[in-house]
């Protein structure tokens, strides 16, 4: 596997030959003082160039970085947002355990947006074009303090939801409770839970992408109990869990509420967590849900 050393020489001689590069610069990981260091960490690296059209049309070019597993072209996928005339990227998995995220973008994107992303950091600029950056940091990534109106949505979409959870976990639809409960109901309990680091650190964190670094400031006790709400296709094991979320939701969402001063909406709860438990009692023949 090529050192860190090694890829920077070759990404920055490659820029350096090739006088349709203007600039690179580099984010994520790599430019991250607070992110840890390991072998799975890829390098996001963008080319600032006169014209994309050349790259694009050269389906040799993107070899000269090494040997080629496998990859993605992810502006090559149907999608309204993607304008390869202004940036084109390649996803490469390379056979020596190497990734990297490379993309191509012209001038004019890249002046027009300036580098909004902190993470930013410019490794080459030929021309003198670009501004001066700070520090790579993650303060783009920080958590957001939450308006009152956005805190009650979030407590409203995780108590409301938790009806189609219920639904399913009865009629033992395990596929359509696990999409649920993962991309719907989750998702309201990791913003809930970062907002509370966002309290204990004046919210001057980021908790990192799917919430990854909760455990940094979360107490042992309440990080153990969000890695138990996760469930396995057995639906005893699965109801157990959502309700372990249940439990942790709420004792979040009133320490949030607390201290921000949003009152918590305690019937909407009860209503929630009652139906669920009591969909959990209904036999499978049942013809109603309530008699």
């Amino acid at each position: 596997m090529r050192s860190e050393k090694e890829m920077f020489d070759l990404i920055l001689g490659i820029a350096e030959r090739d006088e349709r590069i203007r600039g690179v610069y580099m984010n994520g990981s790599r430019t991250n003082p607070n992110a840890p260091k390991d072998i799975f960490q890829d390098y996001d690296v963008g080319y600032v160039v006169r014209e994309t059209g050349s790259f694009i049309g050269d389906k040799h070019w993107i070899e000269q970085f090494g040997e080629i597993l496998y990859m993605q072209l992810p502006d090559e996928f149907p999608d309204e947002d993607s304008f390869p005339e202004k940036c084109y990227g390649w996803l490469v998995q390379f056979a020596d355990g190497v990734r990297m995220d490379l993309h191509v973008e012209t001038i004019e994107k890249t002046l027009e947006e300036n580098f909004p992303d902190s993470l930013t950091m410019i490794l080459m600029d030929k021309d003198n074009r670009f501004r001066k950056l700070p520090e790579s940091n993650d303060s783009s990534y920080f958590v957001e303090r939450p308006g009152e109106v956005q805190y009650h949505c979030t407590c409203n979409e995780f108590w409301w939801c938790l009806n189609y959870v219920a639904k399913g976990l009865w009629r033992d639809e395990m596929p359509y409770v696990q999409d649920m409960v993962n991309f719907v109901v989750r998702k309201q309990l990791e913003k809930m839970l970062s907002w509370k680091v966002g309290i204990l650190t004046d919210f001057s964190v980021s908790v990192g992408k799917a919430g990854k670094y909760l455990h940094r400031w979360l107490e042992k006790e309440e990080w153990e109990q969000y890695l138990s709400t996760w469930f396995s296709n057995d639906r005893e094991e699965a109801w157990n869990a959502v309700l372990r979320m249940c439990d942790l939701f709420e004792k979040t969402a009133k320490y949030v509420g607390n201290v921000l001063g949003y009152a918590y909406n305690e019937t909407e709860g009860a209503g929630s967590r009652g139906y669920l438990e009591h969909v959990r009692t209904l036999p499978e023949d049942a013809e109603e849900v309530y008699q």
